[in-house]
């Protein structure tokens, strides 16, 4: 008799399946009937699940319980989630996928197909909220060739936040044009530039003459300050161009690059993978955004940390592009940084709206390890673009210092303009534990009875 639940399926947990051969994602799903009073949830699971792996609504004969129990998806959980809709169905769900589905061949397409496409089609709501990876799959990947720690060598620094400088505006200068901008914030202090992610090869500026005029704006400003500027050349293009663009601009001096998210994270991999490629890698999140209703934030981060980011673009509360929850900005940063098997960590990038009086809230909220790109938070300062470089450099070393940006502003002429156009922001709280605010000691007023 036909099982309701195929046991080749549903029968496993978490402590059933070889964590060291299986892929686990884990995904929220709705589903609404309203023209139903009874919904069977598991069912589409199962639909769900088949679709990532084997089988498809019908099953022949070829798919027998030996290709079942070796290549189709398991069921490992299933967490109802309550709702006052008596046609509604939540859940977050776990579903194993047996590596031994690409034993020959691991590559990221494939992966991205097994966890995240058919799938998405049959629940009314569907999102991915995390991916683990065995360590046997990851152990085919060789993630950032930098990563924070070959970064701040490279870089010789050694424990504070660095801050980027985002070429403005994004595309229609010259190349010299570019240059004279970088080598402004160079001599401020800025650790490093970025083509604008929309900057592509244009008549009035190739990308080989661009880097050209900029690697001389660089060595010019390394000269007056001793310290070097790392200017990321944008190289976004189709994949037959990608390789080869970014193996003659290393040829040429580049020492760094800029891919964007819509390359796709295969091409991540191969870029950073190339021994000829031999520079950090930059990645933004561009087209990323676009996935955000299926895919959060975090799951795509480990995906790029694990196809070999050496930085990349992050979410945060103060962004101009709010994109991600609290929570989920912080989880964000977390599981860059987090330990990863053999993975080196990412540099996260609170990123879009930045300015310096957001740095004690950014360093309470991330900590030293960030890099923090500014475009209009630097270019925009009322003296120059020199002076909005050196009041991004004297807001960390407040912070470092944990010092008050209001008073290491009183010697600091450039902090202080930029505090006088955008101000100091302090992070919301929210007050656990206590009844309210005025029960809580941090908060409450003291000494009553005196």
């Amino acid at each position: 008799m036909k099982r309701l639940f195929d046991p080749d399926m549903f029968n496993f947990m978490l402590e059933s399946v070889n964590h060291n051969r299986y892929i686990v994602a884990t995904y929220y799903i709705e589903d609404t009937q309203e023209d139903q009073d009874w919904l069977e949830h598991l069912q589409q699971v199962q639909r769900m699940a088949l679709e990532g792996s084997t089988s498809s609504w019908m099953r022949v004969k070829e798919d027998t319980g030996e290709v079942r129990e070796k290549l189709t998806s398991k069921v490992l959980g299933y967490y109802e989630i309550p709702t006052e809709n008596k046609h509604k169905k939540a859940a977050v769900i776990q579903l194993g996928f047996p590596i031994d589905a690409w034993d020959v061949n691991i590559n990221v397409p494939m992966m991205l197909l097994t966890i995240a496409g058919n799938a998405f089609v049959f629940s009314k709501k569907v999102k991915l909220l995390d991916v683990y990876y065995p360590p046997e799959l990851v152990n085919r990947f060789k993630g950032p060739k930098f990563g924070i720690s070959g970064l701040r060598e490279l870089k010789g620094v050694k424990d504070r936040p660095m801050v980027l400088h985002i070429i403005k505006p994004k595309m229609g200068m010259t190349p010299q044009q570019t240059a004279d901008q970088v080598f402004q914030t160079a001599l401020g202090g800025a650790d490093f530039a970025k083509d604008d992610e929309m900057l592509a090869d244009l008549e009035n500026s190739p990308w080989e003459k661009r880097l050209e005029a900029v690697l001389k704006a660089v060595d010019k400003a390394e000269k007056e300050t001793g310290k070097r500027l790392t200017y990321m050349l944008s190289i976004t293009d189709s994949y037959e161009n990608l390789i080869p663009k970014a193996k003659r601009a290393v040829q040429l001096g580049a020492e760094g690059l800029l891919l964007a998210y819509s390359c796709g994270p295969a091409a991540l991999k191969a870029l950073s993978e190339d021994p000829e490629i031999n520079v950090p890698i930059l990645l933004h999140i561009s087209h990323m955004l676009a996935g955000l209703q299926h895919i959060n934030f975090p799951t795509y981060s480990k995906l790029c940390r694990l196809c070999g980011a050496d930085m990349m673009l992050s979410p945060c509360i103060w962004t101009t592009i709010p994109a991600s929850s609290p929570e989920e900005c912080a989880r964000n940063y977390q599981e860059l940084i987090a330990p990863f098997y053999n993975i080196k960590q990412t540099f996260p990038m609170p990123a879009a709206g930045m300015y310096p009086g957001l740095m004690p809230a950014l360093m309470e909220e991330f900590g030293p390890d960030m890099i923090i790109p500014a475009g209009g938070g630097m270019l925009g300062h009322p003296s120059g673009y020199t002076a909005g470089a050196k009041a991004w450099r004297q807001a960390i070393d407040a912070s470092m210092k944990d010092m008050k940006l209001s008073e290491y502003a009183k010697d600091h002429e450039e902090l202080k303009v930029a505090i006088e156009k955008w101000g100091i922001r302090k992070r919301p709280q929210t007050y656990w534990g206590y009844v309210s605010k005025e029960f809580n000691p941090e908060y409450a007023d003291k000494n009553l009875d005196l």
